[in-house]
């Protein structure tokens, strides 16, 4: 295959595999049946992988496999077992999105390339950068991301990047959806989100469906993508029918030719769409244009009539692979066919010829045996024949050497691929908990600078990274253990956010609370001590591992951890959880105001949304992106009561004004229960 940017298509069964390569895909991402983050598409079982992976790669084609779930420490070995199958198929690449699953598979599987899925939620250069840096080859950016973030992503590192350019928007950045596991239990970071989001939100002047977007479509941008040096040009849709992956992958492969007309994007929208498509992140119009739903209408336009015409779209193989033959015809010796494909060649023989007693064969007669290469992903064959006069070969012995070379040229394209794999030993899974003799510190985490005096004796208090900076002195000041939290987004954003971190390292700040992988590096190059948030994942005893090998102090474990399953967690990095605080649900770029017509400049960044059932969610702004806040109050401190595996507790505060925050802290320190509404969150119950 030629160059160019990459044209890659879901496939949640084999027959979107074929729906793939007939209508021009390069490759296709699948899932494994266990640890994929769209457990509810079929997916793949090894039969089947094996199956897809060589149908692939007898086209010319790569097959990447996701495993891009959290994965806990009892199930490393099970997930390990996938990358076994993986590497005996001869799959490409592995996407993943667990940085300690992540090293792993570096140790068993060297020979296998890693993407971080975009669930790993970099969109950043430096973010890209710490990825090259750790041995992943390819990043599937942020899907909120701007062309000019785009560009400066990839002309910042040499990792390979792939972008969304169609399908599902997720209104959270990917990874940090706690949402569908506080309503059921099912994490969305485990495969198993049940779309919550897409059920009716209400904001004053929106339609009902405040957290839900419209299907990106780029489209119109493909060509620009290819020459900013975009690698792949990703389409979302591992659940979606065959027929809605044809009609994709061929709408691209017609927009980078210049030839996507108005039946084809009409033909896409109408097999899948959420009210029509946006690209406003893409051009940076975030506003209501971008919200929308599938309606009754979305689903009836896609009539049996649609459905027949796309499957035709699939219904023939796709020429794609190059072929040359030379055929040899010598009195008195073998015939011959060479065969060439790409880097790989081949040969077969046949019988001596005879004196020609009628019409000696001649080169039209050979080719035309050699053109009849249908069925077979071969372009039509370059030829040349080299005759000797006045020989009589029969045409079915050339047909015979002709399948004979295609059949070793396809079986060289499906060979040579498989990887080594190098089974850990056991003690690999032997995980010592890790335990503390020290009784927790309590940190507090507060939305602005106004800090109550009761919080003063606290390890550490954070406040915002772009708080004015006479206020972080007047804390510091004040007796206040004082650090900062680096947005958790920072959409192109970087410059400011080094220029801000010297500026507060200056005044005397020397720690920093990190959420995104990209922002470990600022902090640490600036000198600051970086502690990593929640939303760095942690899960298991291996990602602790990971985070510490980047350059943390400390973690904040993941929300979706019972505590049960945190005191079996090893490593020798410190650890805690946040115990007090609204759970954010989801962050998201796309305020759920702007459904309803309002901009960011007539906004307070603090407001509402209401469900179906009248809840109000809290929205707090940090100016980059908005956190969507859990209606009930965490309230979980006594589950970790004289717990020896936690090094602090974090009480997270977002909306709470002083006095609520003096209130909470007092109840912490006193281990009050209070009364009135509140959850324990997920840390007895757990995810799936």
């Amino acid at each position: 295959m030629g160059g160019g940017i990459e044209i890659l298509a879901p496939a949640g069964a084999f027959e979107s595999v074929k729906a793939a390569a007939c209508t021009g895909a390069s490759a296709v991402y699948v899932g494994a049946r266990s640890f994929s983050a769209r457990a509810s598409a079929e997916n793949f079982g090894d039969a089947e992988l094996t199956e897809a992976t060589d149908y692939c790669h007898e086209r010319g084609m790569k097959l990447y496999l996701a495993v891009n779930t959290l994965i806990r420490d009892d199930e490393m070995r099970l997930a390990l077992e996938t990358v076994r199958t993986a590497c005996e198929c001869g799959v490409d690449a592995l996407i993943v999105q667990d940085l300690g699953f992540a090293e792993l598979v570096k140790r068993a599987a060297p020979q296998m390339p890693l993407h971080a899925s975009t669930q790993t939620s970099v969109h950043t250069p430096q973010g890209a950068r710490r990825l090259y840096a750790m041995g992943f080859k390819r990043v599937v950016l942020a899907r909120e991301l701007s062309r000019r973030e785009i560009e400066e992503i990839v002309s910042s590192c040499p990792i390979e990047t792939e972008v969304f350019v169609h399908g599902a928007l997720c209104m959270c950045v990917s990874g940090q959806c706690l949402f569908s596991a506080m309503l059921g239990g099912r994490s969305g970071n485990r495969g198993r989100c049940a779309q919550p989001c897409r059920l009716p939100f209400f904001v004053e002047g929106g339609n009902g469906r405040a957290l839900s977007l419209k299907d990106n479509s780029l489209l119109d941008y493909l060509v620009e993508l290819e020459n900013m040096g975009v690698t792949s040009a990703k389409i979302e849709g591992r659940m979606k029918r065959p027929e809605y992956v044809a009609a994709a992958v061929d709408a691209c492969a017609s927009a980078l030719a210049g030839e996507l007309d108005e039946k084809k994007r009409s033909s896409l929208e109408s097999v899948f769409s959420r009210s029509g498509f946006t690209d406003g992140y893409y051009t940076g119009n975030i506003g209501k244009d971008m919200f929308g739903a599938r309606t009754k209408e979305n689903v009836t336009s896609a009539d049996s009539g649609l459905f027949s015409r796309l499957k035709g779209l699939y219904k023939d193989e796709k020429k794609r692979l190059p072929l040359k033959f030379k055929f040899t015809l010598k009195s008195g010796e073998r015939a011959r066919l060479d065969a060439e494909s790409g880097r790989f060649s081949a040969f077969a023989v046949g019988d001596v010829p005879e004196q020609a007693i009628k019409a000696p064969t001649d080169g039209d007669r050979i080719k035309a045996q050699l053109l009849k290469t249908g069925g077979t992903p071969f372009l039509p064959p370059d030829i040349e024949c080299d005759i000797d006069g006045g020989l009589a070969f029969p045409v079915s012995a050339v047909n015979a050497m002709r399948r004979e070379c295609i059949e070793k040229i396809m079986a060289m394209y499906r060979s040579g691929s498989e990887k080594d794999f190098m089974e850990p030993s056991g003690s690999e899974y032997i995980i010592k908990p890790y335990r503390t003799a020290d009784k927790p510190g309590i940190r507090v985490r507060l939305a602005n600078c106004d800090a109550p005096e009761e919080i003063k004796g606290c390890e550490l208090v954070y406040v915002p990274l772009f708080s004015p900076a006479e206020k972080i002195s007047g804390l510091l000041d004040s007796g206040f253990n004082l650090g900062v939290e680096i947005p958790r987004c920072i959409f192109g954003g970087e410059r400011r956010v080094l220029d801000k971190l010297r500026e507060l390292y200056s005044v005397g700040v020397r720690h920093a609370l990190v959420s995104n992988i990209g922002a470990i590096d600022l902090a640490l190059d600036c000198g600051f001590t970086a502690h990593g948030s929640f939303a760095l994942n942690a899960f298991n005893t291996r990602s602790l591992n990971a985070l510490e090998g980047l350059g943390l102090c400390d973690a904040e474990l993941s929300q979706e951890l019972t505590a049960e399953q945190m005191s079996r967690l090893g490593g020798n990095i410190k650890r805690g959880a946040v115990t007090v605080g609204a759970a954010p649900l989801m962050i998201t770029r796309a305020c759920p105001v702007k459904s309803g017509g309002r901009s960011c400049a007539d906004c307070d960044r603090h407001r509402y949304i209401k469900d179906r059932k009248n809840n109000l969610l809290e929205l707090k702004c940090d100016g980059f992106a908005t956190e969507i806040l859990n209606p009930v109050l965490t309230y979980a401190h006594q589950i970790f009561e004289n717990s020896d595996y936690l090094d602090f507790y974090t009480l997270r505060f977002s909306t709470e004004n002083r006095e609520k925050i003096a209130e909470l802290y007092n109840a912490v320190i006193k281990n009050e229960h209070l009364s009135g509404n509140y959850t324990n969150g997920l840390y007895k119950r757990g995810v799936i």
